[in-house]
């Protein structure tokens, strides 16, 4: 009985996952020039090209909200992509850690709340 439970204890859930890769393609990775085509309220949609291959890709931003702007459409145009040298595919734009995107986001918020 010890070992079951033990073994589901070390079971990692989705999120947990996904917010572990995030921070490995963050500390480890290389950076790229990209573009965000879309931006919607947990998904955001871009692409990049390494290596003469173009990259389209989107990054589930669910548990990033303070990351990102109130308005996220505002975020269409250039950013910076990290990418895993072994795994172009393997991509980022935002993490806990790090962010591509052009503007910072405590600005944004600030305009918002002051009416600029």
């Amino acid at each position: 009985m010890g070992i079951v439970i033990y073994w589901h204890s070390r079971r990692v859930s989705p999120e947990e996952r996904e917010r572990l890769r995030r921070l490995r393609v963050n500390r480890f990775q290389r950076t790229v020039e990209g573009f965000l085509t879309e931006a919607g309220e947990d998904v955001i949609q871009f692409n990049y090209q390494v290596a003469g291959v173009d990259y389209y890709a989107s990054q589930d931003v669910s548990s990033l909200h303070a990351s990102l702007p109130d308005d996220p459409t505002r975020l269409i145009g250039p950013i910076r992509v990290k990418y895993d040298s072994a795994n172009p595919a393997n991509s980022i734009i935002v993490c806990e850690e790090w962010s591509g995107l052009p503007v910072p986001i405590d600005a944004n918020k600030e305009q918002s709340t002051h009416g600029n």
